[in-house]
């Protein structure tokens, strides 16, 4: 394998979000925001920083939202310009410049299924798969860095980062030949018993060649979860090829789940130019002096 040139991007955004519930009972989990940007525009321009050109995102039911935030909203764009808010129908037209398609998953049959959509966009090239559950921070952003060493690699490439032993029951985990950056994976399990395997923790970035889409036509359906585990395809096709492991040295946030958007939430306000003063201040008199 020689040459990746990575262009194409994936987005699996159909997973019913029931830990936001009720909140999404009536808009999807990746509409709400970190602040004031949706968590899925977060991961739609880490993939344009890293030279991404098309991008699909998979929905579902009740997903309806994340199409109408990046489609234009004439009546809105009106009214910013009659009433000179120039910045703010900046940012509401930036995002219907980005180059997204969709598509539906009829059944929220598992995050293999949710990829298997993506077949006939991807065609045969290789392409990155991003987790919309997953906010990576870093500079250069975490797709950008994977882009680049699969590109030098010439191999597929999946982000991991250490946890702690006794979180790895939880996760999709790596098992990789040394505990270097990269390294090529031996076998990856998903949600294992115990630590065996190690702690290296899949994290929501890819780098894939369209075989897997092979390897996800004839992997089972996973007999604890009742589902397609991208997981149990991802460690068959790394059986047959070489697949390196990454252990991606910046700030993860699992915003599928609200503690970690809430800390998410935290990190990116105390950036925000217009938050950051008020933010800290508010953090300093109210909220530490209170923490018993």
């Amino acid at each position: 394998m020689s040459g990746l040139n990575i262009k194409r991007a994936v987005i699996p955004a159909a997973g019913l979000g029931t830990r936001f519930l009720p909140s999404s009972k009536a808009m999807a989990k990746e509409i709400i925001p970190i602040v004031d940007k949706p968590t899925i525009q977060f991961i739609v321009e880490e993939a344009l920083a890293a030279g991404i050109e098309e991008i699909m995102i998979i929905t579902g039911r009740s997903k309806r939202s994340i199409e109408d935030h990046f489609d234009a909203n004439y009546e809105l764009e009106e009214n910013l310009s009659s009433k000179q808010k120039d910045q703010l129908l900046g940012l509401v037209r930036e995002t219907t410049l980005f180059n997204i398609q969709f598509k539906r998953q009829h059944y929220p049959a598992g995050l293999g299924d949710a990829v298997m959509q993506a077949k006939s966009f991807v065609g045969n090239e290789p392409f990155l798969l991003m987790l919309g559950d997953d906010i990576m921070v870093s500079d250069p952003v975490a797709s950008k860095m994977m882009v680049d060493l699969a590109t030098d690699l010439s191999s597929p490439l999946i982000a991991g980062q250490a946890l702690a032993n006794d979180q790895v029951s939880h996760y999709g985990i790596m098992q990789t030949h040394t505990n270097d950056q990269t390294s090529p994976i031996i076998n990856l399990v998903e949600k294992p018993a115990d630590d065996s395997y190690g702690n290296l923790a899949v994290i929501g970035r890819y780098i894939l060649t369209p075989e897997i889409f092979d390897y996800l036509a004839t992997t089972p359906v996973n007999p604890n979860s009742g589902e397609l585990e991208l997981t149990d395809a991802l460690n068959r096709y790394a059986q047959d090829r070489k697949v390196y492991g990454f252990q991606y040295p910046g700030k993860w946030y699992e915003v599928g789940e609200p503690l970690g958007l809430v800390k998410a939430s935290i990190q990116y306000a105390l950036a925000h130019d217009q938050l950051k003063d008020d933010f800290r201040s508010y953090l300093k008199h109210e909220v530490i002096p209170n923490l018993k």
